[in-house]
């Protein structure tokens, strides 16, 4: 559970959080994250799944097939997670691994008819838990943070 202090809330008729604090971009961002993993996190169980599985199935569906690494990169998952993920997707025939036919120690994982199926279900209740995070907003707003945070991401990470 967040403190009071931590979410900003009135206490005794004021803000406890110095408003120096309320300005500054990097904090509110770090703050927002807190409930926004909570409320995709608790969303996507409801459904029986981690963003990790979004991930990777939305990888696979909009990049074709690909190799663990090759997921990893797109998904940004650690190389040491993904075979965890993959099993648990393929455990649920979410997903196919084959044998690579240039590179036989290495598989290629393919989203199986049941994964697509499974990602419009998962895009559904993201789109619904989109909603409830942004609730305060309009749609142009939402447009419009979107598209300012995806610029910054891209401006931090496009060196790494």
């Amino acid at each position: 559970m967040i403190s009071a202090e931590s979410a900003d809330l009135p206490d005794g008729g004021g803000l406890k959080t110095p408003d120096r604090l309320r300005r500054r971009a990097s904090r509110l961002l770090s703050q927002l994250g807190v409930p926004s993993d909570r409320l995709i996190t608790e969303g996507l169980a409801r459904v029986d799944a981690r963003k990790w599985h979004y991930a990777v199935l939305a990888s696979l569906q909009d990049y074709g097939p690909g190799s663990q690494a090759e997921l990893s990169t797109r998904s940004g998952i650690y190389r040491s997670d993904m075979v965890g993920v993959l099993n648990e997707l393929a455990e649920r025939d979410l997903v196919e691994r084959a044998p690579d036919p240039d590179d036989r120690r290495r598989n290629i994982i393919t989203i199986s008819a049941r994964g697509r199926r499974h990602l419009r279900l998962l895009d559904q209740v993201l789109d619904d838990l989109q909603d409830d995070l942004l609730a305060p907003l309009s749609p142009t707003e939402r447009d419009q943070f979107v598209r300012l945070l995806t610029r910054l991401l891209d401006h931090h990470t496009r060196d790494a």
